[in-house]
């Protein structure tokens, strides 16, 4: 679990075009990340 105000650690995931987004490459730049935790699940 990340503390308040602490960086969040590096990452590279797919975007929505398959290709890499790192998190590394955005350093100095407001970034938001938003996710749907169930948007691949059944029901």
């Amino acid at each position: 679990m990340l503390e308040v105000g602490s960086q969040a650690p590096d990452f590279t995931v797919p975007d929505q075009d398959g290709d890499e987004f790192a998190l590394a490459d955005q350093r100095g730049r407001w970034t938001l990340l938003w996710w749907y935790p169930k948007a691949s699940t059944p029901g």
